[in-house]
């Protein structure tokens, strides 16, 4: 009798079980789907070649005197999804007094660029004809692209 007892306890316990496992399977129930969609995102590129294969990661501008203009060459490229509008900063100057006596000008300010798309532009330095106490100088420049709302 006892040995029936624990049976009957057993086949309780097992069909408890069952049934919690069925309850819990239901809430465990899931269904998946495919999204798709595109995210827009602001992508600029500067090189080097009219190709768009050599990225820029410095510019020499060589040896200056005082009362200077050099120009540089740069293509800029939007690499993202959305067209952008263009805009360059210089700054991080070394010595920061260089930045007195120089200016960095380009052709593209606020122009516009579609995707894929890559332009010329030109990017000029000019050195003041006061310059004192700047020998050697170094600086960055930022092209910045920001989305056409």
């Amino acid at each position: 009798m006892a040995m029936q007892k624990m049976t009957l306890a057993t086949v309780a316990a097992i069909g408890t079980i069952g049934l919690l496992a069925s309850v819990l399977a239901v809430l465990m129930a899931t269904q998946t789907f495919n999204n798709t969609a595109t995210v827009k995102s602001v992508g600029v590129g500067v090189y080097s070649d009219s190709s768009c294969t050599q990225k820029v990661t410095s510019l020499n501008w060589n040896t200056l005197a005082p009362g200077d203009t050099k120009t540089q060459t740069v293509y800029v490229k939007n690499e993202g999804t959305t067209g952008i509008l263009l805009s360059m900063t210089v700054g991080n100057w070394t010595p920061p007094g260089a930045a007195n006596y120089m200016s960095v000008t380009w052709n593209r300010q606020n122009s516009s660029l579609s995707v894929g798309s890559s332009v010329s532009a030109t990017i000029t330095l000019s050195v003041s004809q006061n310059v004192t106490g700047v020998t050697d100088f170094a600086f960055e420049i930022t092209i910045i692209g920001t989305e056409i709302a």
